[in-house]
């Protein structure tokens, strides 16, 4: 798996810890939804059903270097 150093760093903090490889690629290559930002980054998120919770993870322009990765506490999925 490709990351930015920023991905790096900010994996070692306690609340990414526990975010699994295998969460991230699922939510590259099955996301449930995909939104480009105004910067050019792709975001994507997958239920992880272990933790119950959706898992946002950002990728750059290449569709695949993780830039970050984290629970998304708000996100309730649409037309729901």
């Amino acid at each position: 798996m490709k990351t930015t150093r920023y991905f790096d760093h900010v994996r070692m903090r306690p609340d990414r810890t526990i975010i699994r490889n295998e969460w991230i690629a699922e939510a590259i290559d099955h996301a449930i939804e995909t939104r480009i930002q105004s910067d050019g980054r792709i975001e994507k998120r997958v239920f992880i059903k272990t933790v119950g919770r959706y898992l946002r993870v950002i990728v750059l322009e290449d569709g695949e270097t993780v830039h970050n990765a984290f629970f998304d506490r708000g996100y309730t999925e649409k037309g729901q």
